[in-house]
């Protein structure tokens, strides 16, 4: 196994929260009704297309032509963002952060709209400290897309072989060790220390 010179973070529910339930158990409290509303209106497959670049303007005119009698829980989802993301993973965030005081190359990969992750940058400070960020809605290409891995690849200079990616999705990692990536499952952040420390990295 190669020597690892490059960690790149991926951010959701790995340094920052995020959960849809929070403001709409208020919006939408009965249960039944709210998973009827995420399965079948503001389904995860229509938000990732936010993720990959599509505008939340089209995205919004888009299902309510399909479900008018929902626009309002429709526009909430975008106007009730900052809600989805209430805090930051701090022990997540310690390890970063020693990461990179410590030496080692850390950037970031990112499934995310690109107006809410201007806003998730502005929110949490800490997301400005490594060297660069690749985000999807930027580029138009999302996780676990191979050509996102090149991408982020070439834009930061990374050897693949060389490069260890922590997401929590196992899809996606399992797309960045396709795109000849080293890659973990995030679950918590002990577990990751365990993980690093298992490939040679103290933190």
């Amino acid at each position: 196994m190669n020597e690892i010179r490059h960690i790149v973070f991926d951010i959701g529910k790995v340094l920052i929260h995020y959960d849809p339930d929070i403001p709409f158990s208020r919006l939408i409290p009965d249960a039944e009704m709210r998973k009827w509303f995420f399965d079948n209106v503001c389904t995860g497959a229509w938000n990732i297309e936010q993720d990959r670049g599509r505008t939340w303007q089209e995205a919004e005119a888009l299902l309510i032509a399909e479900h008018p009698d929902h626009a309002e829980n429709i526009r909430n989802f975008r106007r009730h963002w900052h809600e989805m993301v209430p805090h930051a993973y701090e022990d997540s965030v310690v390890l970063m952060e020693r990461l990179i005081a410590d030496g080692h190359d850390v950037t970031m990969l990112t499934n995310f709209a690109a107006d809410t992750f201007a806003e998730a940058r502005s929110r949490f400070p800490f997301l400005q400290k490594p060297r660069g960020v690749t985000v999807s809605g930027e580029i138009g290409l999302i996780k676990p897309d191979h050509a996102i891995y090149d991408h982020h690849a070439r834009a930061f200079g990374l050897e693949p072989a060389a490069t260890l990616f922590i997401d929590d999705s196992q899809k996606n990692v399992d797309g960045a060790k396709t795109a000849g990536w080293q890659a973990v499952l995030f679950t918590d952040a002990p577990t990751l220390k365990f993980d690093l420390k298992a490939l040679g990295i103290a933190v």
